[in-house]
């Protein structure tokens, strides 16, 4: 296959729409922008919530509480079990490490392992926090906890 060779999909390709040539067209006189005003107009429009000078309904409305949305942290998270799924030659486990393995994404900065599942090999998991119950897993497997 090559590029040049490529051809469209049936259905891909459509008549470019002739505005404004003719009543005959279908798209003539107001080229389907309805009648005058603003809205009509090239590069004419209203911005979302806007209502003709009214006091819009989002200003009307009270705004209370809090949102953390735009400065939360947000961990990439694994659990013990995924960590007992690697491979035996791997001893020291870390974001780079499970990226390479495919368990989280790549250029994670930040990671929470939780306690769900068993381990039964020694591994030396380096992250940022830890679950209780992932911390005692990890230890009582002859593994260590590190919190970066």
């Amino acid at each position: 296959m090559r590029l040049h060779t490529l051809k469209n999909v049936k259905g891909a390709v459509h008549r470019k729409k002739r505005v404004g040539c003719g009543e005959g067209g279908g798209h003539g006189k107001t080229s389907g922008k309805g009648g005058k005003g603003q809205t009509a107009r090239s590069g004419g429009s209203i911005r979302p919530g806007f209502e003709g000078g009214q006091m819009p309904l989002y200003r009307k409305l009270p705004h209370r509480g809090f949102n953390n949305y735009e400065f939360r942290t947000e961990y990439a998270v694994i659990n013990v079990g995924d960590l007992a799924g690697l491979e035996a030659k791997i001893t020291e486990v870390n974001a780079e490490v499970l990226a390479q393995a495919g368990l989280v994404r790549a250029g994670v900065t930040k990671l929470k392992v939780l306690g769900d599942g068993e381990i039964s090999r020694a591994l030396k998991v380096t992250a940022q926090k830890f679950t209780d119950s992932a911390k005692a897993k990890l230890e009582k497997a002859g593994g260590a906890a590190i919190v970066a």
